[in-house]
């Protein structure tokens, strides 16, 4: 179809002709006209013109072109109609059309547009139309459609938000060079800490004003900063003008216009109709109040503005021709890249997918867990909840996990391929002798073999066999099982007939509190949001039919929604959640304060400026001073017994008083809490008693938490004398935050915070004591930041904990205690990925794990192997997770099984059975060795009995080989052993999949009888003469080394004999056949590479 005929069907406006003749699309043979859907008084008349395998196409004649904010709520009520389906909006009469598509963005739905005018315009919709044709004999299912439509409406955001991070850079080192008046004494730019946190202050506040601009929020005009620059600057030319641009226009602009509530006449003459945004954003700053002559040059604005004016601005998710197109979530990402360096303080930039399954899976249990036990009839074995997902076929096992599966799915697999799934056969091997080779569509999964496709297949097959009867019926199931709970949660609400239901779990979502104790720019409260906000959309849009068929329903609930909200519901919701729910605290002031702009432009998103509505329209937003905290997580009481305990220390008496004062003020503190946030929730007009209220509060908060400080710092005096100085330079390293006083409500009302999710920082301990101190933590031994975070949050916490740190927390002995104590409080399923090919933060190689925590007397313990993937398998990663569950006695070393299937988990038990531990084969007279690797060789363990050549210009050797004496009768088994696929399994399972040290050997049981067999000997000769024949003597020139000549082995190349090796030991660790073959293509995938299939 060329672009002529494409310009004739949209002037026509003739998409049913469009889709059907030219792209391939089908006729829909339902009923075309879908129920009218009314929102907010106007209502939307959808007809279906065309489908694809179930997927529609809907046009809808619009008086008014919707907003994205508008075409969010009108698919909450849509999406009942016509789950999958792009929608067009044709503006009566006129060329003018939108259109819609819900896209999955990890596992959030949302919504994608575009938009032209003019047919003639529509250049970048004719581009994508290829992408949305099928053939006339193409064969499709609806997954492959949504596939198509998914990338095609795809946003590359990763690309462009890193695009505009490098101009960012660049222009926020620029921006410093022009700032005046802080501590302008120190020239050396990136020293002056605070002119490099104003120039982000400034920069920050800026971008919020062109997103805000965008939408009409500043005079109605889109280039309101440009345009006021010129006019100042046109001003000063005619002398009536005398200051530069921030401090006469800017610094007004912040303080009296955005942060006033009221403006004067004259004061509108200059600086137009802008809104109250209230919320502390535009503050007087810490850093305007401490140096009061800050000035910057107008240079500073014109080359920002010039880079600004290259990207389009939007608050909403749509895609243009230019690329250019940037929301606010590029805030986050330029803060922890950027602005403070955090990956130096060990805290690194946590993707979207990472924060969605972390939260998902705390959030959702704990909201299913409160809903049950105010509704437990729903939740019994044979209520409403199980039935439902009993009843539920595979909808709700993701697609990464049932790729490729339908009922007859063994029959049509290659029929060489069905021959090795048989395990009761003899001959498994040979049978199975093609299983490495490359999954072809459409059963694979990106970079799978048949290995791993009929593995995820049968899984599929085993969980769809639970469901079907019945065998899930526990809410953390959910996560066991890795079942899609939001979709499973959202189904529930919206088919639900029980009103009770939608009661107390819209009770619940109001009530629950979620925190991330080291929020940084709030990665995880923004998870947290997109979690909810569904949720509340559709307990509301439920209650609201409820009450349609009986008015006593949901009065109140409905009542209150009416009563606080001006701008639209949207806004509501997002307003009840930052208030209600979301809790976060960080160290760093920065970090707080881009954690909350974030939030701020969320809520301004679903906004749209009327100019003839009070404040344009837009609820003032919520101050959240009180919700996102700065301060050390780690230092200061979190319970109330730790201050009793702290006060009582010394004297018992004045520990009493103490305690009795301490209720008093805290007393205090709580009235004046519910107060303001009463008023916050109200939508309460009255400005002065809103900043009386807060004020009292601060006050009341600051006079209390300066006692817990001096008490706390008396603490740590012992009885030395207290010289202020001293206190004051304590309260600036330590930054104590006293959890207990600053969110009494949720610690000593809730106690504590229903679900705790974040990614805390690594850090050694050892890193910041020049800075801070600690005591009494259980887990100080593991000396690292992120166990103390752990820690302190089974104190803060009450359910649901999820936090992703290093894979190491369960697998060295030295974070022992962390694993204890983890093991010791409930459920725990940790997920450990690895940092090779691809690893999970960008840049970062570091091995992970995923920890779910939930509190409860009963302990069950899940895990995963230690899991490698590639680039292109990132889509697919959290929904395809598959636990296995240990028990303690398990673990060895110190360290939890990484295990991935019940198969694995017998191969460990039964090396742990055999009959000799490895320890009697030590002989420190012998002067018989073993050379072993103990790094490097990621896929493979290097031991032989002679040492590698290695010769280094300065003398030096190699310090990743090392040596151990044996009982010579023993050596042939010993390298064989260590040489072979089922060590590598069990090292990789015991051990932290970076080292190879006695621990493991010391464990490792081997078959005595096997020490002097003559199979095992001969064996041994000639895997080594095969690393002999292929290693390569290497040559190499470093500044520090000098010339170093050295030996490289290619054990890969000796994978047959190993084979060999696997089979002798099979037959004396009693391994079974099937068994054997999964030693022997143990993570075959990698270790093997390029040559996996290779003659």
């Amino acid at each position: 179809m060329n672009k002529a005929t494409f310009q004739v069907y949209l002037r026509e406006a003739n998409f049913r002709e469009f889709f059907i003749t030219e792209m391939g699309w089908n006729n829909y043979g339902g009923q075309a006209a879908l129920p009218p859907i009314a929102v907010e008084d106007t209502e939307y008349q959808f007809t279906t013109i065309a489908e694809r395998n179930g997927f529609q196409i809907l046009v809808c004649e619009a008086d008014a072109i919707p907003s994205a904010s508008l075409c969010r709520h009108i698919d909450t009520k849509l999406r009942r109609s016509a789950n999958d389906y792009i929608a067009i909006y044709v503006l009566r009469n006129t060329e003018h059309h939108l259109w819609v598509a819900p896209v999955r963005q990890v596992e959030k739905r949302n919504i994608v547009t575009i938009e032209y005018e003019t047919a003639a315009q529509a250049d970048f919709l004719f581009s994508k139309i290829a992408d949305l044709s099928f053939d006339l004999d193409e064969h499709t299912t609806i997954v492959d459609v949504k596939q198509r439509i998914q990338q095609t409406f795809a946003i590359n955001s990763e690309k462009i938000t890193k695009d505009f991070y490098a101009g960012f850079k660049r222009e926020h080192d620029a921006f410093v060079k022009f700032i005046v008046g802080i501590d302008d004494e120190i020239t050396d730019l990136k020293a002056n800490r605070n002119k490099q946190w104003y120039a982000s202050v400034m920069l920050n506040r800026l971008m919020f004003c062109y997103f805000i601009q965008k939408k009409g929020f500043l005079d109605g005009n889109v280039n309101y900063l440009r345009n006021k620059l010129e006019w100042c600057q046109q001003k000063r030319g005619e002398n009536q003008f005398f200051k530069s641009f921030y401090k006469g226009f800017l610094v007004q602009l912040f303080q009296d216009g955005l942060n006033a509530p009221r403006h004067e006449r004259e004061f509108e003459q200059v600086y137009g109709k802008i809104p109250y945004l209230n919320g502390g954003m535009f503050d007087q700053h810490q850093i305007e109040r401490d140096y009061q002559d800050i000035d910057i040059d107008d240079a500073a604005f014109e080359r920002l503005f010039d880079f600004f004016d290259k990207w389009r601005w939007h608050l909403d998710t749509r895609i243009s021709a230019s690329g250019k197109d940037i929301n606010p979530d590029v805030l986050g990402y330029i803060f922890e890249q950027y602005i403070n360096d955090r990956a130096q303080m060990g805290a690194y930039y946590t993707k979207e997918d990472i924060t969605e399954y972390i939260g998902r899976n705390c959030i959702l249990p704990f909201l299913l867990d409160k809903v049950a036990g105010n509704t437990p009839k729903a939740f019994t074995s044979k209520g409403e909840v199980w039935t439902k997902l009993q009843q539920s076929g595979h909808r709700y096992i993701f697609d990464a996990v049932k790729q490729g599966y339908s009922d007859d799915w063994q029959a049509l697999i290659p029929e060489h391929i069905a021959l090795g799934l048989d395990t009761t056969q003899p001959h498994l091997l040979e049978r199975r002798k093609d299983w490495n080779t490359r999954t072809p569509e459409p059963f694979a999964l990106p970079t799978e073999i048949w290995r791993e496709t009929i593995e995820r297949l049968q899984r599929c097959e085993d969980i769809l066999g639970k469901i079907s009867h019945g065998e899930i019926h526990e809410v953390n199931d959910f996560i066991t099982y890795n079942l899609n709970i939001r979709r499973f949660t959202q189904d529930l609400l919206e088919q639900t007939d029980d009103h009770l239901l939608v009661a107390h779990f819209y009770h619940a979502l109001q009530q629950v509190t979620i925190l991330d104790p080291t929020c940084g720019s709030g990665a995880f409260l923004f998870a947290a949001l997109n979690i909810l906000e569904p949720l509340y959309e559709t307990c509301i849009s439920r209650m609201e039919e409820f009450n349609q068929k009986n008015p006593h329903l949901f009065k109140e609930e409905l009542a209150e929604i009416a009563q606080k909200y001006r701008s639209n519901i949207q806004y509501f919701i997002y307003k009840s959640i930052i208030l209600r729910n979301l809790y976060g605290v960080d160290i760093m002031a920065e970090a707080v304060e881009i954690a909350k702009l974030r939030l701020f432009l969320k809520m301004v998103a679903v906004v749209e400026a009327d100019r003839r509505a009070p404040n344009l329209g837009l609820d003032p937003l919520p101050d959240i001073d009180f919700n996102i905290r700065c301060g050390n997580t780690l230092v200061g009481y979190a319970s109330e017994k730790e201050v009793l305990d702290d006060s009582t220390y010394s004297d018992f008496f004045t520990g009493n008083e103490f305690k009795k004062k301490m209720e008093v003020e805290m007393t205090k503190v709580a009235k004046v809490y519910e107060h303001f946030r009463r008023i916050q929730l109200s939508q309460h007009e009255d400005m002065a008693e809103f900043k009386e209220a807060k004020e009292e509060l601060h006050t009341r908060l600051s006079t209390f938490t300066e006692q817990l400080n001096q008490q706390m710092f008396s603490r740590q005096l012992g009885g030395e004398e207290f010289k202020q100085e001293e206190y004051e330079a304590y309260l600036a390293s330590h930054q104590p935050f006293h959890w207990f006083a600053e969110y009494y409500q949720i610690i000593h009302g809730n106690g504590g915070f229903d679900v705790i999710i974040g990614n805390p920082p690594y850090v050694e301990y050892s890193k910041v004591k020049k800075f801070y101190t600690l005591e009494n933590y259980t887990t100080l031994a593991c000396g690292n930041l992120y166990a103390f975070v752990i820690e302190r949050s089974f104190v803060l916490g009450k359910k649901y904990l999820g936090y992703i740190v290093p894979s190491a927390s369960i697998a060295t002995p030295r974070m022992k205690q962390l694993s204890s104590f983890m093991l010791s409080h409930g459920g725990l399923w940790s997920s450990i990925w690895d940092e090779r090919p691809s690893k999970l933060f960008d840049g970062v190689d570091q091995q992970l794990a995923i920890h779910i925590l939930y509190l409860d007397e009963v302990k069950k313990y899940y895990i995963t192997q230690m899991r490698h993937w590639s680039a292109s398998a990132r889509d697919t990663l959290f929904n395809s997770i598959n636990y296995q569950v240990y028990l303690r006695s398990d673990i060895l070393t110190g360290v939890c099984p990484k295990v991935g299937s019940l198969l694995e988990m017998s191969i460990i038990r039964k090396i742990s059975q055999a009959d000799t531990l490895f320890s009697v084969v030590y002989d420190p007279n012998s002067g018989t060795l073993i050379y072993y690797k103990n790094a490097g060789g990621r896929y493979w363990r290097q031991v032989k009995s002679y040492p590698t050549y290695f010769n280094s210009q300065k003398g030096q050797s190699s310090s990743t080989e090392l040596a151990f004496s044996v009982q010579s009768k023993y050596k042939a088994l010993v390298v064989c052993a260590l040489s072979s696929s089922m060590f590598y399994l069990y090292w990789r399972v015991i051990s932290n999949c970076r080292h190879l040290t006695s621990r493991e050997f010391d464990v490792f049981r081997i078959p005595s009888v096997l020490k002097e067999s003559k199979e095992i000997k001969s064996l041994h000769q000639r895997f080594e003469k095969s690393l002999e024949a292929n290693k390569k003597r290497t040559t190499t020139v470093n500044k520090s080394t000098g010339e170093t000549t050295q030996d490289f082995y290619y054990l890969k190349l000796s994978k047959r004999i190993i084979d060999e090796i696997d089979k002798v030991l099979a037959k004396h660790y009693d391994f079974t056949e099937e068994e054997l073959d999964f030693i022997i293509n143990y993570d075959i995938k990698y270790r093997m590479g390029d040559e996996l299939n290779e003659n």
